[in-house]
């Protein structure tokens, strides 16, 4: 969004208003004896202090509009009736009305929508489809939390570094001016419109007493009807009040932030980082070349050893496969991240004297990036090693997502030392959103549950206590084994969804699939002595489980 640009010349043309006739009188905090403006209550030598958010905040946005104060209660009270219960659904819909707040307030401001910000806006809501999808928290937290940084930047529309680090966070800063001018807002309109009010007020209470005696008519009328109006609405009840209404409390302050926000964004773009001082072509380019023959050695081997050498490799160091796998991902994980800071620490003091420097630049750093992403392929082999040996668990496919992720953020370095690096810093934003949510689309723990299902069935061995501890997208993976490993593995997840009675607002997709695969062929239970077949993993043939600390 693009600010409402203001005519000062406006204010100096118009013409100057009468003196006033008599003493001048003296403001309130002055001394009659004293200029006018001056805080006798003020210590002489001090000065007001200018925050670092005065300087980078546009002057305060107009009041707080009618349609903006409607969508921000409703916020609120969406936020206390359908987050009390768990998390699924119900975040989409209470974002809906949020951002809803956020559109009117900068339409209130003159800001214009931009591509960017429709961008953010649009991929924060897709963001949190996932806890509408997925049981698992640990995917749901992630996402989460990025469409809470999506939806910051969708407020602010930054493009540079400082302003995409900052932005993501910059919800935060107007929490407290939000409030203040949420509440200035609604003083205002009661003193104007006392009479409107209480007109909206009695139309409402009418409006409700006719819903609840007309349902509860119906409702008496037809089972049916009864099942669907108390599947529907929302199980408020006096035990969880408090709850409630801190949850009512969360709904209505953030909802005001993201307004306040969205009409008078914090321009994190102004903060001015100076460049690094410029260093000669041989200074500069010397560390990088021996790094990037390191790095060339370390490549050739690599390759010597997938296309045909990984056999010799194995038997003069004595290593298994899975040991060789886990030796060395780690260190290849840290090794990518470092050289990223490499990459952004030389671009601070990359030579800039004309277009030669430039072209060793982009040559000596696109030379590192690419033989880099020839070690994120060798860690995401290692892995796979690693995985076909010992399975499939929570770390080792978070750990290698992350691999994955670095590898296109170094595709994307390489594509603006091409094109310009005015979008890599969105670029690289955006990219970790498509990460997030990805991620979570894919189901992780339904992977995890169906990975280690075939490798069960290929005659390797299957941890079940690690199954047992997923969550319930697993369940459609784990239907799959064969009796009576089924069983004792479905065993819990059916006692466990049993017992819960949560409405439909809170329950994730998974759940409810998993809930339909277990009515529609129960899990035996207590007919199978599951110690038997070894409560941490069934032998069959296959070498010991190695999921103990989980060396990933």
């Amino acid at each position: 969004m693009s600010d409402r640009s203001s005519d000062a010349s406006a204010a100096s043309d118009a013409p100057a208003a009468p003196a006033a006739v008599g003493p001048p009188k003296a403001s309130p905090g002055t001394h009659p004896g004293m200029p006018p403006g001056t805080d006798v209550w003020k210590r002489p030598g001090r000065h007001e202090p200018i925050g670092l958010l005065t300087q980078l905040r546009p002057p305060p946005p107009p009041g707080i509009g009618p349609a903006t104060l409607g969508a921000v209660f409703a916020t609120a009270l969406l936020s206390a009736l359908l987050l009390a219960d768990g998390l699924g659904p119900n975040l989409l819909i209470v974002a809906v009305p949020a951002t809803l707040g956020a559109f009117f307030a900068a339409r209130s401001a003159g800001r214009v929508l931009r591509p960017w910000t429709a961008v953010w806006a649009v991929g924060g809501l897709a963001l949190l489809a996932v806890p509408a999808l997925r049981d698992a928290g640990w995917p749901v937290f992630l996402a989460v939390v990025s469409a809470i940084a999506l939806g910051s930047l969708a407020l602010h529309g930054s493009r540079s570094w400082p302003g995409v680090f900052f932005g993501s966070l910059g919800l935060f800063p107007s929490i407290a001016v939000g409030v203040r001018w949420g509440w200035r807002g609604v003083r205002d309109r009661a003193g104007d419109s006392r009479g409107r009010i209480r007109t909206a007020v009695r139309s409402a209470a009418v409006a409700v007493v006719l819903l609840v005696v007309f349902g509860a008519l119906f409702a008496s009328a037809d089972a049916a009807f009864a099942d669907l109006l108390g599947s529907l609405t929302p199980d408020a009840s006096v035990g969880d009040s408090p709850w409630r209404l801190f949850l009512f409390a969360v709904g209505l302050v953030g909802a005001l932030a993201a307004a306040y926000g969205a009409a008078a964004p914090v321009r994190w773009d102004h903060i001015a980082v100076r460049p690094g001082r410029a260093r000669n072509r041989a200074e500069w380019a010397l560390p990088l070349i021996v790094l990037n023959l390191l790095f060339a050695a370390f490549v050739a081997l690599q390759l010597v050893v997938l296309l045909g050498g990984y056999d010799k490799v194995l038997k003069e160091t004595g290593l298994t496969p899975a040991e060789y796998a886990r030796q060395g991902f780690w260190q290849l994980l840290w090794a990518t991240v470092l050289i990223l800071l490499v990459v952004a620490l030389a671009l601070r003091w990359a030579p800039r004297g004309g277009p030669r420097d430039r072209t060793l630049v982009r040559g000596v750093l696109g030379a590192l990036c690419v033989l880099t992403l020839v070690v994120v392929a060798s860690a995401l082999r290692r892995m796979d090693l690693y995985v076909d040996a010992f399975g499939l668990t929570r770390l080792r496919i978070s750990v290698a997502a992350v691999e994955l992720w670095l590898g296109v953020v170094l595709i994307l370095i390489l594509v603006a030392g091409v094109l310009g690096a005015r979008l890599l810093p969105r670029a690289i934003a955006a990219s970790a959103a498509v990460g997030v949510l990805a991620f979570g689309l894919i189901s992780p723990d339904g992977l995890i549950a169906q990975q280690n299902v075939e490798r069960y069935r290929s005659d390797r061995t299957i941890d079940l206590d690690y199954l047992k501890g997923l969550s319930a997208d697993a369940v459609p993976a784990l239907d799959k084994l064969p009796e009576p490993l089924r069983s004792c593995v479905l065993e819990s997840y059916q006692r466990d969804l049993s017992r819960l009675d949560t409405p439909w607002y809170s329950t994730s997709w998974g759940e409810v699939r998993a809930r339909d695969i277990l009515e529609e062929h129960p899990a035996d239970s207590g007919t199978t002595d599951c110690y038997s077949l070894g409560t941490k993993s069934d032998r069959r043939g296959g070498q010991g489980e190695e999921h103990s600390g989980d060396a990933y």
